[in-house]
């Protein structure tokens, strides 16, 4: 396992971070446990989670995912050892469960967060704490065609970062990250710190992969010259650039089987280029997830790649993708079928 710079910070994190959308939903809590060991000792020292986890949102389960963390962590004694990462969900009216419907990015919702993250969690810090999308309406989870508002009453971007510098003078988060950002959203929250001796981003987290190359356009640029790197989420396109879902398939147990909402990778373009994808890997004798997560891991603007599995044979092929590399020739024929195929789920 490798590892890269968080930002400008001097913490330095595993190329691939391990995702927990899953724990307390696909995944109990021992299967949970399951995982994180081994995902430690496979040298990943990077761990995800958010207050909205897991998924599919629901009121019943919100918050088990960090729970389950949290007791894993008591239980192993390897907090120190680890860098943590949570986030605290933004605006919207299908999270009626999260703060009776009132989330919002302002000092009242992030300080109770924090606060209920902590005990979850069972720690007193937070290494990475991230706004899972922004307070504003903008685009983000596939939204296209950006549409200005007529009043725009979201919580000023510099109102949310004097919450968080609060929360790092107060030893309670070291360091802050963004998630399903824009290019104005992040560079004006870099500007908005440096101006006034703020926190500065680390990092920001968006979805990234041969299905959704997006973030290239403008972010990849702000990642790199910024220092403010991707944390790719969805590199695997919720499984679909596996391969299992092509021509119809609906595996037993698998995410899309169980749960139709999620249908942002399944549209006719994206099984057109996952085909082409997956026959590049056939080609070459790769394992079509392992290429597609090396092809993530290996972009110069990612610092690290987040995994996900709900059984202990997808991680294993998720983790044995660091040791994956990509010919040239491979990344030709890559690109030829993002020009033929460019970006069907944005």
């Amino acid at each position: 396992m490798r590892y890269r710079p968080l930002g400008r910070t001097d913490l330095s994190v595993s190329e691939l971070c391990l995702g927990t959308m899953t724990f307390g939903e696909q995944n109990s809590e021992d299967e949970a446990f399951a995982q994180l060991d081994r995902a430690v000792e496979a040298g990943i020292n990077f761990i995800d989670t958010a207050e909205l986890y897991p998924v599919p949102p629901m009121g019943e389960t919100q918050g088990r995912t960090e729970s389950y963390i949290g007791n894993w962590l008591a239980d192993r004694g390897n907090r120190d050892k680890l860098i943590l990462a949570t986030k605290v969900a933004g605006p919207g009216d299908w999270i009626p469960h999260i703060r009776a419907g009132k989330a919002r990015l302002d000092r009242a919702n992030i300080e109770t967060a924090v606060e209920d993250s902590l005990r979850r969690l069972r720690t007193d810090y937070i290494d990475l704490y991230q706004l899972h999308w922004p307070d504003r309406e903008t685009n983000f989870f596939g939204k296209l065609g950006y549409e200005h508002p007529a009043e725009d009453d979201s919580v000023p971007l510099l109102e949310t970062l004097r919450v968080l510098d609060d929360l790092v003078t107060a030893g309670k988060v070291r360091h802050v990250g963004l998630s399903n950002e824009t290019p104005w959203g992040t560079m004006r929250m870099l500007q908005l710190a440096e101006q006034h001796g703020l926190p500065r981003m680390v990092s920001i987290q968006n979805p990234y992969s041969l299905l959704n190359r997006s973030f290239e356009v403008g972010l990849a640029e702000i990642a790199i010259r910024e220092q403010c790197g991707l944390l790719a989420y969805s590199p695997l396109a919720f499984g679909v650039l596996s391969g299992k879902y092509l021509n119809g398939a609906r595996p037993e147990g698998a995410r899309l089987t169980l749960y139709a909402r999620f249908d942002r990778y399944s549209s006719g373009p994206a099984e057109y280029a996952t085909s082409a994808y997956v026959d590049i890997a056939r080609r070459h004798g790769l394992d079509p997830a392992q290429m597609a997560l090396a092809w993530v891991t290996g972009r110069p603007f990612v610092t690290s790649n987040i995994i996900g599995a709900t059984t202990m044979t997808q991680l294993e092929s998720n983790l044995a993708s660091a040791d994956v590399t990509l010919s040239e020739d491979i990344v030709t024929e890559l690109e030829a079928v993002h020009t033929a195929h460019p970006n069907p789920c944005p």
